[in-house]
């Protein structure tokens, strides 16, 4: 399929699917308390905007998003390329590793909030944890799969000392392998974010907590869709930039 046929196509499909979710309410299959009509949340979206509190919770949410984003990435960037450089490193990891990566960000709220209380730090915790597993295994994978003939050639060249070899060889070889587990891991973080709110820390988890216990899920699809709107933007900012880092692999 070439042209337009495509986003017509897609176009139909989102058509439709508003279509059938309008019926649903209007129809009586079920009350708009539990699925609210797409028509009624424009008004519900205007509401929380000039209320202020949708602005408020946006910024809030942005910034654990951000910070806590940053900090997983960062460990799991750094950690993920000393095991996967140093084997005798690895070795000393790899039972600590097996013990906590099946571990779900949700069972460490509790230890969130007695650590640092029902504060921002706690949010962005419970974020960094959302993504550090999918950065560090990206970026251990990614050096353990350079090239070994890479190595071989940057050696004879005298590049023979672990930093060297990482800054010259290891680290641009690896780095499309690792902004994929970054890039997935933009998607976690923002899964972690309605986590790390609902135990009382400001942001769009605990608006639709609130909302949800007031039955106004119109304000909690509000809140769905956007945070499915911030999420797009992020992946787009993300991926643009990823084309400029790479731009040398074109």
């Amino acid at each position: 399929m070439r042209g337009a046929t495509p986003y017509l196509l897609a176009a139909i499909g989102l058509a439709l699917f508003l279509g059938v979710w309008e019926a649903v309410p209007r129809l009586g299959l079920l009350p708009p308390t539990l699925l609210p009509a797409p028509s009624q949340l424009p008004a519900a979206f205007l509401r929380e905007v000039k209320s202020g509190i949708w602005g408020d919770s946006v910024l809030f949410s942005l910034w654990h998003y951000a910070i806590g984003l940053a900090c997983g990435t960062a460990c799991g960037i750094v950690l993920g390329i000393a095991t996967g450089m140093y084997r005798p490193f690895d070795w000393a990891l790899a039972w600590i590793v097996r013990v906590l990566r099946p571990i779900p960000g949700l069972a460490w709220v509790p230890f969130a909030i007695l650590w640092f209380g029902i504060d921002q730090t706690a949010a962005v915790f419970i974020i960094a944890i959302g993504c550090f597993w999918i950065v560090f295994f990206a970026a251990q994978g990614a050096i353990r799969g350079v090239d070994r003939d890479l190595i071989e050639v940057a050696e004879a060249f005298g590049f023979k000392s672990g930093p060297e070899k990482l800054v010259k060889v290891l680290f641009p070889a690896a780095l499309p392998g690792m902004l994929v587990g970054v890039r997935t891991a933009l998607g976690q973080a923002w899964m972690a974010v309605v986590a790390s709110e609902l135990f009382g820390v400001s942001g769009l988890g605990q608006r639709m907590q609130q909302a949800s216990s007031l039955l106004a899920t119109d304000i909690v699809v509000v809140y769905m869709l956007t945070m499915a709107a911030l999420y797009g933007l992020v992946d787009t900012a993300f991926v643009f930039l990823q084309s400029r880092l790479l731009a040398w692999k074109a």
